[in-house]
């Protein structure tokens, strides 16, 4: 990631931003790689086969992974995006209360947020323009 024309303000908020979300993150994969009950019990209510959690939990820990390193980020948080898509899905298909189907999406905006604060190469890709 390059700062050469960013502010520090940009630069350190895009770090703050893409810290907390990996550490959200990483704690949910942990949570599903270890079985834990609250991990299963949502997984459970949402329709997942409770096989499958520990599975879930180590494909979203690879993502995380390569969103976390520097040079694999980009395409971390394109797996992420793909991952956080399914999500919404099963979301809103489980139409459950307590189950907001907007969190994911919110939660996939942060994690390109952070990614477009730390990298000028993106934000030329990705313009924002005052027209």
């Amino acid at each position: 990631m390059t700062a050469s024309n960013s502010s520090k303000t940009m630069l350190w908020s895009g770090r703050i931003i893409r810290i907390l979300v990996s550490l959200f993150l990483l704690v949910d994969a942990i949570m599903k790689v270890l079985e834990t009950a609250p991990s299963m019990q949502g997984c459970g209510e949402l329709g997942w086969p409770l096989e499958a959690v520990k599975g879930i939990g180590l494909v979203l820990l690879s993502f995380t992974v390569l969103y976390m390193v520097r040079f694999t980020a980009i395409l971390g948080a394109i797996l992420l995006t793909g991952y956080l898509g399914g999500a919404t899905a099963v979301m809103i298909l489980a139409a459950q209360p307590g189950h907001p189907y907007f969190f994911p999406i919110v939660f996939c905006v942060f994690v390109w947020a952070g990614l477009f604060l730390q990298d000028d190469r993106l934000r030329k890709l990705i313009p924002w323009r005052k027209d």
